[in-house]
């Protein structure tokens, strides 16, 4: 199961909630931070408009873009060294291959086809929504699947993730919105062949882009009860 905290930009809350997941993982790995997201659409409260003095060393870095430029979004991947990629607009098929042929398979990076991995983010609350994604299977790693709502991400806003029985892609996916300290119970109940992990965001936080690590840390030792 992979654990995505996004919306981080404060450099010693990206340090703490590192070691935190670092402390998690000796405990159960299962329920490790896996992956940081960095925000870097300027519509968003937790958007990274400045340089952290750190960033981190052993969690993949994720990289949020909402219909961004290729050159922004391949200058981003340079400048943080970004081992994902995650789309969160309109961004067509299209726009994702040429996209991918600025990137070629880096040495030991663990990345996807093309060096780094891809991720599109689709806003569910119907069945008829899953047909949004058929265009982008086998053109991208991961789909994320949100809330809809007025900001794409960071709303807080659940959905009713029943509906998610009618997903019959073949491409696995992250599972968001509205995710909170008090969700342990209901994360771990929620059981989905192509599931393979969460995103955790604004529920957990003290203020936009500072995490809480006291109720991250509540949340996945909650898995252990």
């Amino acid at each position: 199961m992979i654990i995505k905290v996004c919306g981080m930009r404060d450099a010693e809350n990206i340090r703490e909630v590192e070691q935190l997941g670092a402390e998690i993982s000796m405990v159960n790995p299962q329920w490790a931070i896996d992956w940081m997201g960095f925000i870097f659409w300027p519509g968003s409260k937790r958007y990274v408009s400045e340089h952290p003095v750190y960033l981190p060393q052993t969690t993949k870095k994720v990289g949020v873009f909402v219909d961004a430029a290729v050159d922004d979004i391949t200058q981003k991947v340079q400048d943080y060294g970004l081992d994902i990629i995650q789309l969160h607009g309109h961004e067509s098929p299209t726009f994702i291959r040429e996209l991918a042929t600025h990137f070629s398979p880096r040495p030991n990076s663990g990345g996807g086809k093309n060096g780094i991995f891809f991720i599109k983010a689709f806003n569910i609350a119907t069945e008829e929504d899953f047909e949004a994604t058929k265009p982008y299977e086998g053109l991208v790693d991961y789909f994320l699947f949100d809330a809809k709502a007025q900001l794409p991400g960071g709303n807080g806003q659940q959905f009713d993730w029943s509906v998610l029985a009618d997903y019959a892609g073949e491409t696995p996916f992250l599972l968001s919105g509205g995710i909170g300290p008090d969700n342990a119970g209901r994360v771990k109940t929620f059981h989905h062949p192509r599931c393979i992990g969460i995103d955790l965001n604004s529920c957990f936080e003290i203020a936009p882009a500072l995490k809480d690590t006291n109720k991250l840390k509540e949340f996945l030792l909650g898995f252990e009860e």
